[in-house]
């Protein structure tokens, strides 16, 4: 364990006891990305040593609109947990948030790789894939009011707390051309207790979910560590703006122009 050690002990210990923290940025200025992926890696290893397995990514920073604005020229990511990934029973779920701060939902395209893809287009990632998803990423933050920076975001697991998996879709490689096409233009609708509440498109994140995939491999190789793996399940970035929710909501997020069509979550 390096100097860093004591972050990630304090952020593991601020969300097992469901309290704020000042962002490490707004405690150091020189706290940076490369600090932030060594924190996370940090707890990651703690984890590990506590018998938990790390079984992907999720990936943050995912709409390459925002990039000038948070001073990043990539995607960012933090790793996913036995744990914090569970699969839906007929594309129906529900989750507790009870442990949770302030959480918020992500509809997101999630992707489980048969082997690593051996380059960044639609195609060959496909090619790659085992299957996809329709997924609900839901995300935490120890940082009053979620503000911080993407550097104190990385650090702090990603601020990732679950991701719920729909129905998976197995790729078949006769519609692995035609897949490609719909990933960059299909289009979610998000329902919160039956009323609409949010819309996005696939080409939000990095103009294909598959194309995200594809980054996420060259960023993470072009900084050194763990690559991407087979048996990998990536959750490939927010289709809309990040909402909060509350026990007793229902949340159903619902597909055109691709498969899977919906995904049910109860919160509890």
């Amino acid at each position: 364990m390096t100097l860093l050690a004591p972050l990630a002990k304090e952020l593991m210990a601020a969300y097992a006891d469901r309290r704020l923290i000042a962002p490490p940025s707004a405690r150091d200025a020189t706290f940076d990305l490369n600090a932030a992926y060594a924190v996370e890696a940090e707890i990651a290893q703690a984890r590990r040593a506590d018998g938990h397995r790390t079984v992907g990514w999720k990936v943050g920073s995912s709409n390459p609109d925002r990039w000038a604005e948070l001073e990043l020229d990539t995607v960012t990511w933090a790793h996913l947990y036995d744990d914090t990934v569970r699969y839906a029973d007929w594309n129906d779920a529900t989750l507790s948030i009870a442990s949770m701060l302030a959480p918020k939902i992500e509809p997101e395209i999630v992707f489980r790789l048969a082997q690593p893809p051996a380059s960044g287009d639609a195609v060959a990632v496909l090619e790659a894939t085992e299957w996809i998803a329709l997924g609900f990423e839901i995300i935490d933050s120890v940082y009053p009011d979620w503000k911080a920076r993407p550097a104190d975001f990385v650090a702090s697991r990603g601020v990732h707390a679950a991701l719920v998996v729909g129905e998976p879709l197995y790729i078949e490689p006769d519609t692995i051309v035609k897949l490609a096409g719909e990933l960059a233009d299909f289009s979610v609708r998000v329902l919160k207790n039956n009323e609409m509440v949010a819309e996005g498109v696939g080409a939000t994140v990095l103009k294909s979910p598959a194309l995200c995939v594809g980054e996420l491999a060259a960023a993470m190789a072009r900084r050194g560590g763990e690559t991407l793996q087979a048996g990998d399940v990536i959750c490939t970035g927010s289709l809309t703006t990040a909402m909060p929710i509350a026990p007793s909501e229902t949340w159903i997020a619902s597909l055109s122009g691709i498969p899977p069509s919906a995904l049910t979550l109860r919160i509890k």
